[in-house]
């Protein structure tokens, strides 16, 4: 009677174990959601970059309200779509900024003019953004916060004396654990979570990679979907100088 007993809790237990690998699984491959945004926070936007190839910016702006663009990248990079882009988000209804993509080996200086030089603020734009996330060896390896924090900031005043406006610092999970977290509560958060909803205190929420939209032939088919943690007549009034 013992065993049989404990071949039954044995049972029951790998089944249990079966079904939570199985549960984490659908929830890494996104096929389950527990972020979806839902109508809670009914203003919408997406980023984008050269992946998404060329746009038609009359239908991929279609029920969406903004879009961050990719400008640049360390101190020297632009990205090859960012003019059409820039200039053609523009002609929407969308409200438009430009980001940047934060190296650990260049200069907070040299990243700063690369990107003034390549975004040409005009007025209504969002603040500039500056991403922030561990890439490459960076990963396994990434550089101490006593060394990338004073670069980001030189950055980020840079940006804020030439547009007027406190930038806004995208970050991944891991990135504003280890430079954002303890340095820069006084800058909106764009922060990116795709898998649940975040508990820190954001203005922009990155919510998913894996979204699909018309209006881009890239090689890259998904887009990444964002909200904005607001009603519409406060995004109306967000930085807006109109």
């Amino acid at each position: 009677m013992k065993k049989k007993k404990y071949l039954k809790i044995t049972a029951a237990v790998c089944m249990l174990a079966a079904a939570g690998a199985l549960f984490a699984a659908l929830l890494y491959f996104r096929i389950i959601k527990l972020n979806d945004p839902g109508e809670d926070y009914p203003v919408k936007g997406v980023d984008v970059s050269s992946y998404q190839g060329d746009i038609d910016w009359s239908v991929l702006s279609e029920n969406l309200d903004f879009v961050f663009i990719k400008a640049t990248e360390g101190s020297k990079y632009c990205d090859g779509n960012f003019d059409y882009n820039y200039s053609e988000a523009r002609k929407t209804h969308l409200r438009v900024g430009a980001y940047h993509f934060f190296s650990f080996e260049s200069s907070g200086a040299t990243q700063a003019e690369n990107f003034i030089s390549n975004v040409e603020p005009y007025e209504g734009m969002l603040p500039p953004a500056v991403d922030v996330e561990l890439y490459g060896e960076y990963r396994s390896n990434p550089k101490s916060a006593e060394v990338i924090v004073p670069e980001l900031k030189t950055m980020l005043n840079k940006l804020e004396d030439h547009y007027g406006v406190k930038p806004v610092i995208y970050a991944t999970g891991s990135a504003y654990n280890m430079y954002i977290a303890d340095e820069f509560s006084e800058y909106d958060l764009w922060i990116r979570d795709v898998y649940f909803k975040p508990d820190s205190d954001w203005t922009f929420w990155q919510h998913s990679d894996t979204g699909r939209l018309e209006g881009y032939n890239g090689e890259e088919k998904h887009i990444d979907l964002n909200v904005f943690n607001g009603s519409k007549e406060d995004f109306d009034r967000y930085f807006s100088k109109e």
